[in-house]
C-alpha cells in the first residue's frame, strides 16, 4: 500500500488513507478490525478505526496538505491480511 496519507476533516480532522489490498488489525483491547480494498484507514486522536469508502467519502472532506500531520502510528501499520497488533 503506498504511503499516500492525506488529512480530511468533518468536525474533526483525521489522517486517512484508502486501502488497496484487505487488511486486519487487532487493537489494545483484542479487538478485530477488517478493512477491504475501497475502505479507509482512519487515524484520529482516539486510535485506529476502518470505515467503509461509502460512508468516509460522504462524511469526510480532504484537506490540501498532509504534510502538517505527523504520526508515531502511521508507520508501525503493515498492509496485508495478516494480524497486525497495534496500540491504539
Amino acid at each position: 500500500m503506498p504511503d499516500d496519507w492525506k488529512i480530511y476533516r468533518t468536525r474533526f480532522v483525521v489522517r486517512a488513507k484508502q486501502l488497496t489490498q484487505p487488511f486486519t488489525f487487532a487493537d489494545i483491547n483484542g479487538r478485530e478490525h477488517h478493512g477491504r480494498p475501497g475502505d479507509y484507514l482512519i487515524e484520529s486522536r482516539d486510535g485506529l478505526r476502518i470505515s467503509a469508502r461509502e460512508i468516509f467519502e460522504d462524511v469526510y472532506v480532504v484537506m490540501e496538505s498532509a504534510e502538517s500531520m505527523a504520526s508515531p502510528v502511521i508507520g508501525q501499520v503493515q498492509p496485508g491480511s495478516e494480524q497486525v497488533n497495534l496500540v491504539v
